[in-house]
């Protein structure tokens, strides 16, 4: 087998592996598949939590949300952050101090020609925002968080 045919049936391998599992299916308790999280979810939060992508600044108005209680998860409603570390970091997105144990994972994402820390629901996978190294004490951290990925639940 030459070289060509190798890499050709090698990348119709994995391309098939990959189209028939989804990739958040091994990895998170709480699976779905595409058609389902695009009937749950409204084409902007599908894009945020599903596709990474941000939503407009000041556009949520979970930005502006001062009453007590948990902001969960919109793909699984694990409770991610209190409402004790909500603070206002003018930049336009909800933004916590630290989440609740255990209710986040984080990756490296080096898109837009830079290195950030991406955070996503450790339950169902879907991507919530980033973590900055630029937050009130105690922790110094700034959970940069997509509105349209969170619901709130009054205490």
């Amino acid at each position: 087998m030459n070289r060509r045919r190798f890499f050709t049936a090698l990348s119709a391998a994995v391309t098939a592996t990959l189209a028939s599992r989804p990739a958040w299916a091994a990895q998170y308790e709480v699976t779905r598949s595409d058609a389902q999280w695009r009937a749950m979810l409204s084409n902007l939060q599908y894009k945020v939590m599903r596709a990474e992508g941000t939503e407009r600044a000041f556009s949520s108005p979970l930005n502006d949300e001062k009453r007590t209680g948990t902001f969960t998860c919109r793909g699984c409603d694990l409770a991610l952050y209190a409402s004790k570390d909500k603070f206002d970091s003018g930049t336009g997105w909800p933004s916590f101090v630290r989440s609740i144990p255990n209710a986040i994972g984080t990756k490296t994402d080096r898109k837009l020609f830079m290195t950030r820390t991406e955070c996503h629901c450790r339950r169902c996978g879907s991507h919530l925002g980033h973590i900055f190294d630029d937050g009130p004490a105690p922790t110094g951290k700034r959970h940069c968080i997509n509105g349209v990925s969170l619901k709130f639940v009054a205490a």
